[in-house]
């Protein structure tokens, strides 16, 4: 399975396939910007040669932000998939996303993010000034 290769129905229908598959294969950067608008809250990133999904928010409090961090771990065990979850100052939280056995991205990452992106955390966020 080419991570190059990929279906363009609803991504939070699917779910990620193992890590472990030999086929499986970062996508290119091409491929990514396809899923992009399915995704349009992220930010594809290049680090080093490795791309990233990465999404920050900013909690109301430090175990406002603890709290989200465990609603994504649930949804993370539950796919099979970790991202790596940063908590900046007390308030900063910033998810990023890519399949480490790889080095790059696969559409479990974009699978995974779409799934981040439906759930429930209004109420750990911080209102935006104009709300």
């Amino acid at each position: 399975m080419d991570g190059s290769t990929f279906s363009p129905s609803c991504l939070t229908d699917k779910k990620c396939v193992p890590c472990n598959l030999k086929e499986l294969r970062p996508m290119t950067e091409g491929a990514a910007h396809t899923l992009m608008p399915q995704v349009d809250e992220w930010n594809l990133v290049n680090e080093d040669g490795v791309m990233k999904l990465r999404r920050s928010w900013t909690v109301k409090t430090f175990t406002k932000g603890l709290e989200f961090f465990r609603k994504v771990a649930v949804l993370a065990e539950n796919e099979g998939h970790h991202p790596d979850l940063h908590l900046a100052g007390w308030n900063n939280v910033t998810i990023e996303i890519w399949t480490h056995a790889v080095g790059g991205l696969t559409e479990n990452d974009f699978i995974l993010a779409a799934k981040i992106d439906k759930l429930d955390l209004l109420d750990l966020l911080r209102r935006k000034p104009s709300d």
